[in-house]
């Protein structure tokens, strides 16, 4: 089957060398003459994302693979790849194992193979940006963790300005949430909550932020901003992966400086499109990337804004 081209008459972008291998112990981080245009790669994700959807066909797997192979090639998205650690190829070789793998279901945020396109790719952002931040890889080590800070103590002291709720500890817990949900099944979000009730001070800042801003853009009687998911170990993330969840690896869960806020369920005050807006135009003024997942939308912090929102923090508590 032939890859749909862009415009009638355009040839597919020259394919270039593969990036040589590191030695081992070499450092991660490549050097560059200047940061990546994360606009342009955005707009370039935008584009491969129609052409992935004309080949939506269980019988177009290889012009899948041919495209991604000649897309990812393509100066606006190879930047960004490229300084990554894992390079451009090995961008390329994840991004089709992933596509391989994929099984539509219920919990995934991928609800097609264009979604999952769009996913991996967004998110490699948050990789470029934190790529030298270390990585939580257990349970442990986020819950033992002085870089986090413990939300329910924040909430206690009226200091959050978003809400959220625990993933239940116990079959009991599970059996009242479920019950909750039979009886009211709109008074919160459908989502299974927080695993971990930790947050790095930036992301904390980030968060009230935002959720005055909501506050004061959603129409009256609007819920506060909802948040569905904070930091992960890596440890937790496989977990997720092996559930069926579009889990990707490396991600900027696991290194504390992402998040995922609730959208869908605004709908019913009249708020998404609200919250929206104000996510973008963060992502616009390069506060943050942003990736829409569906029902929530995936946020990571730019490092640009990190040391702003600790001072904010700072400032908020009074420490």
């Amino acid at each position: 089957m032939r890859v749909p081209s862009r415009s009638p008459g355009q040839q597919p972008a020259s394919p270039t060398a593969p990036p040589r291998r590191r030695p081992p112990g070499a450092a991660t981080r490549r050097p560059t003459s200047a940061a990546p245009d994360l606009a342009a790669y955005r707009a370039a994700v935008a584009d491969l994302l129609v052409e992935v959807g004309a080949l939506a066909d269980a019988t177009s797997t290889r012009a899948r693979q041919v495209l991604i192979d000649e897309r990812l090639r393509e100066p606006a998205l190879a930047a960004v790849l490229d300084a990554t650690p894992q390079g451009l190829l090995g961008a390329r070789e994840t991004l089709l194992l992933e596509m391989a793998r994929y099984q539509p279901n219920e919990r995934t945020s991928a609800r097609d193979l264009t979604a999952l396109v769009r996913i991996y790719l967004l998110s490699r952002i948050d990789v470029l940006w934190w790529q030298d931040a270390p990585v939580f890889h257990t349970d442990e080590q986020v819950n033992g963790s002085a870089e986090l800070v413990d939300l329910e103590w924040l909430r206690r002291r009226d200091l959050l300005r978003f809400r959220y709720q625990e993933q239940p500890a116990t079959v009991l817990g599970r059996a009242a949430r479920g019950l909750r949900r039979r009886l009211r099944p709109d008074v919160t979000p459908r989502t299974a909550g927080l695993l971990f009730r930790r947050a790095r001070r930036e992301v904390v800042a980030l968060l009230n932020e935002l959720g005055r801003e909501f506050a004061a853009a959603a129409p009256a009687g609007t819920p506060p901003l909802w948040v569905t998911s904070l930091v992960r170990s890596t440890e937790h993330q496989y977990r997720l992966r092996r559930l069926g969840y579009a889990a990707m690896l490396p991600s900027g869960h696991c290194l504390g400086y992402s998040a995922d806020v609730e959208l869908a369920w605004f709908t019913r005050f009249g708020a998404r499109d609200a919250l929206a807006e104000l996510l973008l135009a963060r992502q616009e003024a390069g506060d943050l990337n942003v990736i829409d997942e569906g029902q929530a939308w995936h946020l990571c912090l730019a490092p640009t804004a990190r040391h702003r929102l600790r001072r904010a923090y700072e400032a908020e508590m009074g420490v």
